[in-house]
């Protein structure tokens, strides 16, 4: 399984780690200096989620949180909303 999301299709991205050496000017130092750069990932923050599909069925998927989040997708509901009992069938 690849770390890919289902919905939007992000996946891992590249970047630098920077190594920093030294005292911040504000502390009184001379600066921070730049003392090393070497490449890293970004990894995507994925969750399994049972969602339900358009024909009613629910399914797992790999799904980033943004697309949790803006509402790409809709989330299974385990059971029906509680609902109240008509006034007039209690009497």
């Amino acid at each position: 399984m690849s770390r890919v999301c289902e919905v939007c299709g992000k996946g891992r991205m590249t970047g630098n780690n920077m190594t920093t050496r030294g005292r911040a000017k504000h502390l009184k130092g001379v600066g921070t200096k730049v003392t090393g750069i070497s490449p890293r990932t970004y990894e995507v923050n994925l969750q399994n989620v049972r969602v339900t599909t358009e024909n009613g069925s629910s399914k797992t998927m790999r799904v980033c949180t943004q697309c949790l989040r803006c509402g790409a997708v809709t989330k299974r509901v385990h059971a029906k909303p509680f609902k109240f009992a008509s006034l007039e069938a209690a009497k």
